[in-house]
């Protein structure tokens, strides 16, 4: 390593914020970058640790040892080169990554990880400052085409790979612009949309095609794209969204946190034209989930103007230190603050939402709850108990759903007739599924998961998906036999 020592002598530095009374004025990036002197110094601290854990909790196998010497030594082009051997797209991942990497880190057995995301998000900023990200077209044409449905990273990740390749590539898109929930499900002031669009313009250079407002199984039929593509590639999600069935469920104000978080970026996009419209402001909000999806309803709900804004989690408070049960390099579930929860928010913990309150007009008023607790039962198994006496009512004139996922959508499973797990995902081993030349990537395969799982799931079946149309591939293919838990 370039910096032996360096884990002895530097202390971690984390990128600044602009004020949250500040930030919340707008819905602009407010990350603040640290001088280029402190993050050689940040690369500098991974250390020379024999075997480095970052890669197997990295679901990309990120060389992330490789990438932070070369920023310490102020190589930042072969940084960049090195990254990007691996991620299709790290600045997407350095910004919204929950960097399990940082977790498995050997310096985090007893001190502060490498900053390895932050180091990860100013290695590709700088390589598109400098020009160094340029199309890299196929030099030939497989004449083999494949459809990718669904333009998310894993989609987007899937595309590209093949495409380099050699084979022609479509992109289908239900929406009107390319993304999937990179577009319209995270916010601006987590990742601002022209990051989308610098990317995207080079992977149009490269020659992959895209269309969009092309909702496949409803405005093209799969017969059309069996019969028109050498293969066809799911990427389309884990969207069905999880909700609660209790009395009051139906009233108006009651939403999934999708929902909100769409129309607030096709609103923030230019887009105005929405059965119904959900905003925040002057409003007393109630988020019911504690995970990503609730804390963007977090910070999009104070940018709007809400009134109050609370947050639900049925889970117990975690603890701010690694779990004695999470061992490293494990992936601990900890306490985590988010940058919304710095702008404001009540967090109440072990509680239970058992219904929500109206008026005569049927708009929400308020939601009654229960204080839990979580116990071991015979079998050793937790169970989720209601603590008699605890019940409670909220004044909320709007609650926001954010309870995950429940699986993907079922119109292409139905018609192309494809074999699903106990969960209901796509069924693909090796990521082909049980229809021949039919592939399945990303949440749509694995569940719902995270952005770098994604990627890393659309770059395998790349490979598997190249050499089911040649016989072999020289594609990449990450050793999928790591046995660290993941999210």
């Amino acid at each position: 390593m370039g910096k032996v020592t360096g884990f002895l002598e530097y202390d971690r530095k984390d990128e600044g914020y602009i004020a949250p009374e500040e930030r919340v004025k707008n819905y602009k990036e407010f990350t603040v970058p640290l001088e280029e002197a402190d993050l050689k110094e940040q690369g500098g601290r991974c250390m020379d640790c024999g075997i480095p854990f970052c890669h197997s909790g990295c679901p990309l196998g990120n060389l992330i040892p490789d990438f932070n010497d070369a920023v310490y030594k102020g190589r930042w082009k072969e940084a960049a080169t090195i990254l990007h051997a691996t991620n299709n797209f790290p600045e997407f991942t350095g910004r919204l990554c929950p960097a399990p990497c940082e977790e498995a880190c050997v310096l985090g057995i007893n001190a502060d990880p490498v900053s390895i995301e932050n180091i990860e998000k100013n290695i590709v900023e700088r390589a598109f400052d400098e020009g160094w990200i340029v199309p890299q077209p196929p030099q030939k044409r497989t004449h083999k085409s494949v459809a990718v449905i669904g333009s998310g990273p894993s989609g987007l990740a899937a595309a590209q790979q093949l495409n380099r390749a050699g084979h022609t590539v479509t992109v289908f898109e239900r929406d009107s612009k390319v993304g999937g929930l990179l577009r319209y499900g995270i916010p601006d002031f987590k990742m601002e949309k022209n990051v989308i669009d610098r990317r995207l313009a080079v992977l149009k250079d490269e020659g992959i095609t895209f269309k969009t407002n092309a909702n496949v199984g409803h405005t093209i039929s799969v017969e059309t794209l069996q019969d028109e593509y050498d293969a066809i590639v799911l990427c389309g999600g884990a969207t069905l969204r999880r909700s609660i069935p209790i009395k009051g469920a139906h009233l108006k104000g009651v939403y999934q946190a999708m929902d909100f978080l769409k129309q607030n970026n096709e609103r923030q996009d230019g887009i105005a034209e929405w059965d119904e419209t959900i905003v925040a402001t002057d409003k007393n909000v109630i988020v019911i989930g504690g995970g990503d999806t609730g804390s963007d309803c977090i910070g999009t709900s104070n940018r709007q103007g809400a009134k109050t804004v609370t947050n639900f989690e049925i889970l117990n408070r975690p603890t701010i230190e690694r779990p004695s049960e999470q061992p490293w390099p494990y992936y601990p579930m900890r306490l985590r603050t988010s940058s919304s929860h710095k702008e404001g928010v009540e967090r109440v913990f072990s509680i239970s939402t058992k219904e929500f309150v109206g008026d005569a007009s049927g708009n929400l008023t308020g939601l009654i709850t229960s204080e839990v607790e979580w116990i071991t039962n015979d079998n050793g198994r937790r169970e989720l108990k209601e603590i008699p006496g605890t019940e409670k009512e909220w004044p909320c004139d709007m609650a926001f759903l954010a309870l995950g996922f429940t699986g993907p959508e079922k119109t292409l499973i139905d018609q192309l007739h494809l074999d699903t797990d106990m969960r209901g995902n796509v069924k693909a081993t090796s990521y082909a599924t049980s229809v021949s030349g039919v592939f399945a990537a990303g949440d749509m395969r694995r569940g719902q998961s995270l952005i770098v799982w994604a990627i890393s799931e659309g770059r395998q079946a790349a490979h598997h998906v190249d050499a089911y149309l040649m016989g072999s591939s020289q594609l990449p293919l990450k050793d999928e036999d790591s046995d660290l838990p993941r999210r």
